[in-house]
């Protein structure tokens, strides 16, 4: 699956759901479901700076695809992230770099989340491409 064939997966899955308390509880869902970053990498080389919550993100290069696992200490924020890894994990630097998140509007997920929970999932953004292009440069962290 494509980048784009994952946001529409999730565009339809949050247009099932009629309120906001339920996108919530679904997202809670989604944190259970994110792939847990080893504890040796639960340090602070792997926080993401400008998330209020704490936030650990990990990325490895694989057969030339970027894989994320990741973990928060605040149940909505680790929703978020693993949104995040949910879309772009498994895909190339390339992909990842060139990416438009557009299911981040559509789902109406910047309106509904506090300034301060917005400018994480930015943050996140940010990292998850710095990281793609890096390990594209580097060839490997």
């Amino acid at each position: 699956m494509t980048i784009n064939d994952i946001q529409d997966e999730l565009i339809e899955d949050f247009a099932f759901y009629q309120d906001w308390m339920e996108k919530y509880e679904y997202i809670i869902q989604l944190g259970k479901e994110v792939p847990l970053i080893q504890e040796d990498y639960k340090t602070d080389d792997y926080i993401i700076k400008g998330c209020q919550s704490k936030v650990w993100l990990y990325p490895k290069l694989e057969e030339g695809k970027v894989l994320f696992t990741a973990d928060s200490d605040a149940i909505i924020t680790k929703g978020l992230v693993s949104l995040m890894v949910k879309v772009l994990s498994g895909h190339t630097p390339e992909e990842i770099a060139a990416a438009d998140l557009y299911f981040i509007d559509q789902i109406g997920l910047k309106e509904h989340l506090s300034p301060t929970r917005a400018n994480g999932l930015l943050s996140m953004v940010k990292q998850m491409k710095l990281y793609a292009i890096a390990l594209k440069a580097k060839g490997q962290i």
